[in-house]
């Protein structure tokens, strides 16, 4: 008795279909049986057939990707996107301080005592310094309830150098 079957029309890396010879000890070895066998990764890299020159230019291409990687961070400044935004908020952070610390220094003397604050701010402790001119409200950014302490310590090296 002889089974009539078709192969399939499409074949895919996952599953390899392949006939095989059924003996089912009746004699009928001449009947063929579609079978389904599921590979492992590693029965599919030994089923594959590659050209023996496809290896080192594979292995050419893993090293070189690293070599260009390693390169690329360590000597051409390429940076990950978390660092590259970082990066991008300590700057606009000191170009806010670089952009108010004058007014800042303005702020302080034009108060009513200012020469009188300014000789108990230069005698005060580089601590004391930064509180001063938070507790002042001059290191207070419009729209924000706390001073900034970035500010707050431009402000006072501005305030120390002298004018």
């Amino acid at each position: 008795m002889i089974i009539n079957i078709t192969r399939p029309r499409f074949y895919t890396w996952s599953h390899v279909l392949s006939w095989r010879t059924n003996s089912d000890g009746l004699g009928n070895v001449g009947t063929r049986v579609l079978t389904k066998v599921a590979l492992t990764g590693a029965q599919l890299m030994r089923f594959m057939k590659l050209p023996s020159g496809l290896r080192p230019g594979i292995w050419g291409a893993v090293i070189g990707a690293g070599g260009i990687s390693v390169l690329g961070f360590s000597v051409f400044g390429w940076t990950l996107g978390g660092t590259a935004e970082r990066i991008a908020k300590e700057r606009a952070e000191a170009a806010v301080v670089d952009v108010l610390t004058p007014i800042c220094v303005e702020k302080f003397n034009a108060q009513a005592d200012a020469p009188a604050k300014l000789t108990v701010f230069k005698k005060a402790s580089t601590w004391d310094r930064r509180l001063i001119i938070e507790n002042g409200g001059w290191a207070t950014v419009p729209g924000a309830n706390a001073p900034n302490k970035a500010l707050a310590r431009a402000c006072a090296e501005g305030l120390d150098r002298p004018a």
